[in-house]
């Protein structure tokens, strides 16, 4: 950590130049005593890389950033902001603090963070970013946070966890225990010291997966921001043996579309199978990602175009979690069925079809964006068909 950085005379610098190309920058002669160019360019464009993700960061001065590669693996202020919304107590400890996002966020729910870092330069950079931020309960430790969690005489609420994969494990699937820390090894260790753990892990991982590998699971959020899945987050308590809940969630600015169910929910539900009806509706992307096909029909009295399709439809208009289509027209897939629709530009999707997006448009000349919705999917019959609709 340069603190050479941290005069004004540079962090002027910076927000003046945070729209120059960063290649003009480092060519440029500075003869700023202290800090190299290529020092302020990392500056610059981490800064930048904050500006949508991290904009308490972004928009605080005298923040000093690390390089774009931690920017990217921390969590966003979305994500940190809801895992805090789930713990309470305390003392946590933040196994595996990085740039101190989580830690941030936790602190102002929870009296104590703890937050260790075995890389000591990032560790320095978010005590003194802890400093700047005003958080003064947030504690760092330079060092493993398994070992920290041994010799420690804290009791703590939680245990947080973000492992990360090793490199080892390039092109295997996706396993805690090829993780470091690796939880599954150190659960024991864990849970001597603290009564729940929240672990976060990529989409990635499969849920049978982590329920193979994790004992004492009791719920599973999976937490997606605009429609896209960016993380599982899985609660675990000593001793917890009955059914896990699992949480599925999407953030959309101050919006917030939830739906939950058991595995036993899904196993007991029935689906119920129709044609599409006036209404077509497609669950968010953390439901898809849960597995809950025949529960969301269920809660929702809706009907599955097909059992792979993960398509519903209703003759009324419901307040679901998921995109809602008015259909216009359900037609058979074939080209001349096509050509009659006379449809230049659309939205497609494809749902249990043997075809691309890609081949779709190139075969038969559609264009990307509009007004219109085509669903490429399959009826109750098997039968390929394609499901033209607005949104609404």
């Amino acid at each position: 950590m340069n603190k050479n950085i941290l005069t004004s005379e540079i962090q002027d610098f910076i927000i003046e130049n945070l729209r120059t190309e960063l290649i003009a920058l480092l060519l440029k002669p500075l003869n700023i005593e202290g800090v190299t160019n290529k020092e302020i360019a990392e500056q610059i464009e981490a800064k930048n890389r904050c500006k949508d993700k991290l904009p308490i960061w972004y928009g605080t001065r005298n923040i000093y950033y690390p390089n774009k590669l931690n920017i990217e693996q921390t969590s966003s202020e979305t994500t940190a902001q809801y895992k805090a919304g789930v713990i309470s107590g305390t003392a946590l400890l933040d196994m595996t603090g990085g740039f101190g996002v989580d830690s941030y966020f936790f602190s102002l729910r929870i009296e104590q963070v703890h937050h260790c870092e075995m890389n000591r330069d990032l560790s320095e950079i978010a005590e003194y970013n802890f400093k700047v931020l005003g958080r003064t309960n947030i504690h760092t430790h330079a060092m493993d946070g398994i070992d920290f969690l041994k010799n420690s005489e804290i009791d703590f609420n939680w245990v947080f966890i973000d492992p990360s994969r090793r490199h080892d494990a390039k092109g295997k699937v996706f396993l805690l225990s090829d993780c470091i820390p690796s939880v599954p090894d150190n659960l024991e260790t864990i849970l001597a010291k603290a009564r729940k753990i929240m672990i976060k892990t990529s989409p990635l991982l499969d849920l049978s997966a982590g329920l193979s590998e994790l004992h004492f699971v009791k719920e599973i959020h999976i937490v997606a921001v605009k429609n896209e899945v960016k993380e599982i987050l899985w609660i675990l308590e000593e001793g917890y043996k009955k059914e896990v809940l699992v949480k599925t969630v999407n953030l959309n600015g101050s919006a917030m579309e939830q739906f939950s169910f058991s595995h036993e929910n899904e196993k007991l539900a029935i689906s119920n199978y129709s044609d599409p009806l006036e209404y077509l509706y497609e669950p968010n992307s953390a439901i898809l990602k849960s597995g809950a096909f025949k529960t969301v029909g269920d809660r929702f009295n809706m009907y599955k175009l097909h059992d792979h399709s993960h398509l519903y439809t209703h003759d009324q208009l419901l307040d679901f979690p998921g995109r809602r289509f008015k259909v216009v027209k359900t037609i058979p897939f074939n080209k001349k069925e096509l050509q009659k629709l006379e449809i230049k530009k659309a939205n497609i999707t494809v749902r249990n079809f043997p075809i691309s997006v890609a081949e779709i448009r190139k075969k038969f000349k559609i264009k990307d964006g509009g007004e219109t919705y085509l669903f490429f999917t399959t009826n109750p019959r098997g039968e390929k068909i394609v499901v033209e609709c607005c949104k609404i």
